[in-house]
């Protein structure tokens, strides 16, 4: 038992800030795409595979690029500096149904979200991934 509780321990900001963006960036993704299968499961009657089909476009490089860059005058100065470096981290993974500078700008919006989270800012993680939905469904 003491070994979860290890595991499960809650880092603190100084320990967040010092790592890479890329982990920001993959806990960001995990909290997004639950965030908008949460979304589309209680918002829709769809079933499974629609939901898929439904999510993918939230939750794609392209979109995530596009709601960055519609949230990026409403984020903080800090938060700027938050997707500036995880925009800028180099990354050796090169996407395979995206723009390059898409998939940089996807990456910097799944780092914020991951920042947000691993700081624990939920209000402002939440006023966000609202911010972002309410975006992609303009763009559609």
């Amino acid at each position: 038992m003491k070994e979860v509780e290890e595991y499960t321990k809650k880092i603190d900001n100084q320990e967040v800030n010092l790592q890479s963006p890329l982990i920001w960036a993959y806990v960001g993704d995990a909290v997004y795409e639950l965030y908008i299968r949460n979304y589309l499961a209680t918002t829709t009657k769809l079933k499974p595979h629609k939901l898929h089909i439904e999510s993918i476009k939230y939750v794609k490089a392209k979109a995530q690029a596009q709601i960055l860059q519609e949230l990026h005058p409403m984020l903080t100065n800090d938060e700027q500096e938050i997707v500036r470096r995880a925009r800028n981290t180099k990354n050796h993974h090169l996407p395979k149904n995206a723009e390059v500078s898409e998939y940089m700008y996807s990456t910097a919006f799944e780092g914020l979200i991951g920042y947000l989270y691993l700081t624990k800012q939920e209000e402002r993680l939440e006023e966000i991934l609202k911010l972002s939905i309410q975006n992609a469904k303009k763009s559609e």
